[in-house]
């Protein structure tokens, strides 16, 4: 199967099934035996077709004379995928991006449908000057929002928070593919020598500013031909995601309870914190993430974690007064990482940033009744919105009055002012992440 089928085939599971654009391209990639120039370009043609989203569709709008929802899906997503190649790759010629659709809309369509794929894409090849944005004085949150292919409802807030000039950077930073992040297993190996191994399987990587454990990989081959990785000398994990557990500062023999624990990247950095002695208790609503868990501490050869699977609402029906330290790191809404998936966004809704704050805090408020006198809560999530991060610890606060705030700058690996950490990706280079530290008093 040649590169663009197989980015249709993909893209047609995202859009049908709801599937998710990293699992349903991983499983695919990996099912076949890819080299590694076609194993990029299909990432990029599935990857930048979900990413650019409702600018595409409306792109398209502009040389199609129906609604699109007239259009066969596997027609429509053809005439996505050409649109995509023609106006976000300027490396691909534009002969090989209508020849190789019209060649495609012959294998899963007809006559009618060839001919009408091969008029589209012509005519968008032929006139793009069609296809002009809105006024950004005018209408900034509708031109940052197509011309940066973000739901508008998303930037409109960002613009009221941040001003047009920082939502664009942001926007812009959300569409770059952020290089990979792995962190060293320093039970088994240490960074330095990590990194020789890497090198020496032709990975090109250099160390994280942000993580002592931390690596920056900027070109791999596919990560199951990575012999290091089978061995358990690193987890992939992000570096914003790194900085958590030092914050948490566990130490070697605590009972550390991991809230929403899978799929064990921060679990398992807890456990090698602790140089494997004591205990961390895992915790995932899903058996099937607490079992991905338990894959990971094995494959890391880390024993003291154990991954349970039950509602982090109730952990104080069991672990009442019991844990040195807890760590939630909440499900949230997921705007601080974009740019790793770039699909969500366009699952995104206003409603999540109305409900999600009361599981929040029902999380975080049973946590925190684990936890013994002079113990330490941390609270974390991958958004950047003040009703999931802000708001929740300040209420929290406001009602258990024996937790103290600490200044939570002061635990990261690399130092900054704040007792509330927000991380962004326009400012830090890094997934938006926030991070608050916390004391129970004795």
């Amino acid at each position: 199967m040649k590169a663009r089928e197989l980015a249709l085939t993909i893209i047609g599971e995202i859009y049908s099934k709801q599937a998710y654009a990293n699992i349903v391209l991983a499983k695919e990639i990996n099912s076949r035996h890819l080299q590694d120039q076609d194993r990029r370009f299909v990432t990029e043609l599935v990857y930048g077709t979900v990413k650019t989203g409702e600018t595409l569709d409306w792109i398209l709008k502009h040389y199609v004379d129906r609604p699109l929802k007239k259009i066969p899906p596997v027609i429509l997503n053809i005439l996505r995928l050409g649109i995509y190649q023609l106006f976000f790759l300027s490396k691909v010629p534009v002969s090989a991006a209508c020849n190789e659709a019209v060649e495609l809309a012959k294998k899963y369509g007809h006559g009618g449908t060839v001919k009408f794929v091969n008029a589209v894409l012509r005519n968008a090849a032929r006139k793009p000057e069609k296809v002009v944005y809105p006024d950004r004085q005018e209408n900034p949150a509708a031109y940052l929002a197509l011309r940066y292919y973000h739901p508008e409802w998303i930037v409109s807030r960002w613009i009221e928070r941040l001003g047009v000039d920082a939502c664009e950077k942001l926007c812009q930073a959300n569409n770059i593919t952020p290089p990979l992040s792995i962190r060293t297993n320093t039970l088994k190996i240490d960074r330095t020598a990590l990194m020789g191994r890497l090198v020496d399987e032709d990975v090109s990587c250099e160390i994280s500013q942000w993580a002592p454990e931390g690596i920056i990989c900027r070109k791999f081959p596919a990560m199951s031909r990575l012999i290091s990785l089978q061995e358990g000398l690193f987890q992939v994990q992000d570096e914003s995601s790194m900085m958590v557990a030092h914050v948490l500062d566990p130490q070697p023999g605590d009972f550390v309870i991991d809230a929403c624990g899978a799929p064990g990247g921060k679990s398992t950095h807890i456990a090698a914190l602790m140089r494997n002695t004591g205990r961390v208790l895992s915790v995932d609503i899903h058996e099937h993430k607490a079992a991905i868990t338990r894959q990971n501490a094995e494959r890391l050869g880390i024993t003291i974690v154990d991954a349970v699977t039950m509602d982090a609402e109730n952990l104080d029906t069991l672990y009442a007064g019991q844990a040195d330290r807890v760590l939630v790191d909440a499900p949230c809404s997921g705007l601080g990482v974009l740019r790793k998936k770039p699909d969500s966004r366009w699952r995104k809704t206003p409603q999540m940033l109305k409900e999600l704050p009361a599981l929040q805090m029902n999380i975080l408020s049973s946590a925190a009744a684990c936890i013994k006198p002079g113990g330490t809560l941390v609270y974390s999530t991958c958004t950047t919105e003040p009703e999931e991060n802000q708001e929740v610890v300040q209420r929290f606060l406001k009602d258990h009055p024996t937790y103290i705030l600490q200044e939570t700058g002061q635990f990261l690996p690399v130092k900054r002012a704040g007792s509330l950490v927000q991380l962004w990706p326009h400012l830090d280079d890094v997934d938006g992440f926030f991070i608050a530290r916390m004391v129970k008093g004795k």
